[in-house]
């Protein structure tokens, strides 16, 4: 029977799709065959009917349950005979699936990875030979691969006892690196090599840089939409999952490993029946979920990795539909993929202790985590890393010996720090993906090493097709900002420019003293000027004399831009950066909308000759303390704070912490760091008796005098004695230039003082945490705030956590400094 009759009698398609046919065909023939396609584009075909066209049993290797059930499903439905074995079934299951085997009966037997550790099993293999091996989602083979399991990277060892099956290797995410990995790990003999189409013509990508507090009313109302639905939304955490799924309401519900399989198989099911309109979900959700209308998938922070990212919007559109994909992202998620760079991938101090420790025998992990006196997550993420690098074995309980043929130490070590550099240059090209100027379908392809496609735009992603993006509008310059943008194009007339010399020459030249001196509206200029074709913007590296490679930015003319005489043409649109759409009305108005609030604000930051003396007092020391605290990181003076947030600081003044939180732009974070310097600075112009009262952004209480400040707490020897405050002045402030020092009075609030509110033991708890704190920041050479602020301070006192889960509940405590101080925190809490 030749593949075309197999094709429609099994599976009921008339013909082949795109590239199935000669993958099938090799197969068949008993070649080795490497495939990568694009999810959706019918990978699981092109070892399905190789296997039913060789006759015998083909043994199926995935790393997923829900991928080999949902696929055992399928064949079984289409009257085929199939096992599976997984940790999901009893054991009289997985015996019974064995004989099955061994009998000859089964046409399909799937096994996870870890199978194959089990004793005595790949021995069971080879007493009846498969008729063909498929490896599913074969990334997972290589250490630099976005979903590397070590259990993979052994399965080249065991095949050898199963040839003379050919092996094919499937997956949708592997770069030219990784597609060389997984023939040197599984050993494939001369395979064929089918890497076809990483373009999704039906998929329209859209990036959207927004703040995390922003993101889950953004994704609420994009998705109440109805033709935005079904849709998967992937959350950076289970948490995550779990708040933005309560917040869409009863027609989404979270997905995550932390819950239950009975709730975990429900969702799924109710997805996929239509039931359920919306999955909020961590990575553990996709692989194997073939749900065809998908309409949406969005992202609700940063992919760890392009191939990834690629990977888990590759669930849209599968009908071949119109699909729409959203990744929300800011500086902040680069932060969160450190912090998790830096949990996954422990010292190699730690390494090389565990290490020292293994012997040729298997031995328990918890009684080496106690002669090590180490963390548990410490350790479990140690011996990972060692199996990683072939220097460490273990078996299905979980107990761990050294490799037989481990590398030398310097080996395997050499092999981590290149892992973690791998790593770190996945965020790397993740970020830059989100930040790059160019067609974003054209960007993934070019990624994964497709250049002759990647040449060519996609037409309907927000870069290509700006009035079409639904996540983010588009509006028309104003004619200040047609200036600034013929400003740009005249500096570059007949030169490449590094963008952020370009910048720095124009903030003090032409566009001084306008929105585009900041650098961040700097930058969206050049985007729409990229947009429009009449300039490219180009990634580069140098090394700096420290060693390091910096990447940065060249800016050039295009064709269009060097010839470019008269208007600039109407397709060159800019971002609104004053909202994100969430939907587009598909009336007949215009999409010459007005300017975005943030440019409305930053012209009316020009106005400075409507202020005060005063006013202008503070404007001026404000920025010259900027400037010195930028000076303290070597950053930019943006990164303390904006100009538009100094213009707030300026109208608002604000005399107390609770008024600077009020200030627009300042959160909790910047309170805690810099509220001590500003409140010393806007007191200062207040105790001159300059502030002008005809201010009307300035507003006082009649019994608070003007100089409050944040209350120090009363001492237990005078409770109620009129407190004493005096206004500590920023260093770079002369005395000779600036108002004595003074002492203020302030009658004491109504509201009960802190400590004395506490019960005898919180303030027994409360004075042990300051102690630790203390010592934490002259341990560290830290401000006391940096530690832990006073309001995180009091509200562990309240809540006296006595675990890390505990711990991680209370307000003002990230990930980070649970991680990093949690153990001594819970120490304090538990003498």
């Amino acid at each position: 029977m030749n593949l075309e009759t197999l094709l429609h009698q099994t599976f009921g398609f008339a013909e082949f799709r795109a590239n199935q046919e000669a993958v099938c065909r090799a197969a068949t023939d008993g070649r080795d065959v490497l495939l990568v396609m694009p999810t959706g584009a019918g990978k699981s075909l092109c070892y399905q009917l190789p296997a039913i066209a060789r006759g015998g049993t083909a043994l199926v290797i995935s790393p997923l349950i829900a991928l080999m059930d949902d696929q055992a499903t399928k064949l079984t439905a289409a009257g085929l005979r199939v096992a599976r074995i997984h940790s999901g079934l009893s054991r009289d299951e997985a015996r019974q699936a064995c004989r099955d085997y061994l009998d000859g009966t089964l046409q399909f037997l799937f096994i996870a990875p870890e199978r194959m550790r089990v004793p005595n099993f790949p021995e069971m293999l080879a007493r009846r030979k498969p008729s063909l091996i498929a490896i599913d989602e074969a990334h997972c083979i290589s250490a630099w691969g976005h979903d590397f399991r070590p259990d993979y990277r052994t399965l080249g060892d065991f095949l050898p006892a199963l040839r003379p099956a050919p092996v094919i290797a499937l997956t949708a995410t592997a770069t030219p690196t990784v597609q060389r990995d997984i023939i040197t790990q599984l050993k494939l003999t001369q395979p064929d090599l089918f890497i076809h189409g990483f373009r999704r013509h039906n998929l329209a990508i859209e990036v959207v840089e927004l703040s995390k507090p922003r993101r889950n009313e953004f994704t609420a109302n994009l998705l109440k939409e109805k033709s935005n639905r079904p849709a998967i939304v992937y959350a950076p955490s289970r948490k995550a999952a779990e708040d933005l799924a309560s917040t869409l309401g009863g027609s989404a519900a979270a997905y995550h490993a932390g819950l239950d399989p009975a709730t975990r198989e429900r969702v799924q099911r109710h997805f996929l029946s239509g039931n359920l309109e919306v999955v909020v979900a961590t990575i553990a959700f996709g692989m194997g979920i073939d749900k065809a209308d998908v309409r949406t998938v969005v992202h609700t922070a940063l992919p760890g990795s392009v191939e990834q990212y690629y990977q888990e919007i590759g669930r849209a559109g599968r009908d071949g539909k119109p699909s729409r994909t959203v990744l929300l992202h800011s500086f902040a998620d680069r932060k969160m993929h450190d912090f998790f760079l830096e949990r996954d991938y422990p010292a190699i101090t730690d390494l090389t202790r565990v290490a020292a420790l293994l012997t040729s025998d298997y031995q328990m992990p918890d009684l080496l985590r106690q002669r090590l006196q180490m963390e548990a997550e410490t350790f479990d993420k140690a011996v990972e890393k060692l199996i990683a690098q072939g220097a460490a074995n273990i078996d299905m309980g979980g107990n761990v010996r050294a490799a037989e043929d481990a590398p030398r130490s310097a080996a395997w070590r050499k092999g981590y720090d290149e892992q973690i550099n791998f790593r770190r240059s996945q965020i790397d090209r993740m970020v830059q993906f989100a930040e790059s100027a160019q067609c974003r379908m054209a960007a993934l392809i070019q990624h994964f090493g497709d250049t002759d496609d990647g040449l060519r735009p996609c037409g309907h992603c927000d870069f290509c097709a700006p009035l079409s993006a639904t996540a983010q509008t588009f509006r028309q310059p104003t004619t200040e900002e047609e200036r600034q943008l013929r400003a740009i194009l005249r500096a570059l007339d007949g030169q490449t420019r590094a963008t952020g010399k370009l910048h720095t020459e124009l903030s003090t030249g032409p566009l001084r003293n306008t929105p585009a001196a900041e650098r961040k509206v700097f930058d969206t200029l050049l985007d729409a000027l990229t947009r429009s074709g009449l300039i490219t913007l180009i990634t580069d590296q140098w090394t700096n004399p420290e060693g390091n490679v910096v990447t940065y930015k060249k800016a050039a003319l295009t064709h269009e831009g060097r010839t470019l005489t008269g208007p600039l043409p109407p397709d060159l649109l800019l971002k609104d950066a004053g909202q994100a759409a969430t939907s587009r009305k598909k009336s007949g108005t215009s999409n010459k909308a007005k300017p975005s609030k943030a440019s409305l604000k930053a012209e009316r930051d020009q106005t400075t000759a409507a202020y005060t003396p005063t006013q202008k007092s503070l404007e001026a020391n404000l920025r010259e303390w900027r400037k010195t605290e930028a000076a303290k990181t070597g950053k930019p003076a943006f990164i303390v704070f904006g100009d538009s947030v100094l213009h707030n600081l300026v109208l608002a003044a604000p005399q107390t912490i609770s008024q600077l939180l009020t200030v627009s732009g300042i959160g909790q974070e910047k309170a805690d760091r810099y509220g001590a310097d500003l409140i010393a600075l806007c007191r200062a112009e207040a105790t001159s008796g300059i502030i002008d009262s005809s201010n009307p952004r300035v507003t006082r209480s009649p019994n608070v005098t003007s100089a409050t400040t944040r209350a120090l707490p009363h001492t237990k020897e005078s409770p109620s004695r009129p407190e004493r405050i005096e206004v500590e002045r920023p260093a770079f402030l002369s005395t000779a230039n600036s108002i004595p020092t003074e002492t203020f009075t302030r009658q004491r609030a109504t509201a009960p003082d802190p400590i004395e509110s506490l019960t005898p033991d919180q303030q027994a708890l409360d004075e042990r945490l300051r102690d630790w704190r203390k010592a934490e920041s002259e341990r560290l050479g830290l401000p006391l705030f940096f530690v832990l602020a006073s309001t995180t301070l009091r509200n562990i006192v309240l809540a006296r956590p006595q675990t890390l889960t505990q711990l991680k509940s209370i307000q003002g405590l990230g990930l980070e400094k649970v991680e990093k101080f949690g153990p001594g925190i819970i120490e304090v809490c538990t003498t």
